[in-house]
């Protein structure tokens, strides 16, 4: 494929659609201005894309955020949790060893001998 350029505003540039030098296909021919402005567009699409990239980047990394801080507060939940649940436990231990204190102390709860009764 060939192509003339010149830097002549308003000058046509030739582009050769065959492949061969030798070859005499059809040409399309295009104004400088016409080249700029596809180059122009071309580069304004890349932008657009590159931009809908970069804001589908920032989208997903913000979310990324907000899921490791919500893992933050979730871990965090879970072990106050587990503190409280052994706080509980040990306390509930206590109470079982006041109550069993409170039995035995007491007459009501002791055991009877009830053979030494019926003699």
């Amino acid at each position: 494929m060939e192509a003339e350029l010149r830097e002549d505003d308003g000058a046509f540039t030739n582009v050769s659609l065959a492949d061969e030098p030798g070859d005499s296909g059809s040409a399309a021919l295009y104004t400088k201005q016409e080249n700029e402005l596809f180059i122009m567009n071309c580069d304004i699409d890349g932008d657009i894309e590159n931009q809908v990239e970069m804001e589908e980047k920032t989208r997903l990394i913000n979310q990324v955020l907000e899921l490791q801080h919500t893992l933050e507060d979730l871990s965090a939940r879970v072990d106050a949790v587990k503190e409280e649940n052994l706080k509980l436990k040990s306390e509930n231990q206590v109470l079982g060893q006041y109550i069993e204190n409170l039995m035995s102390a007491s007459s009501v709860f002791q055991t009877t001998d009830t053979k030494s009764k019926r003699k």
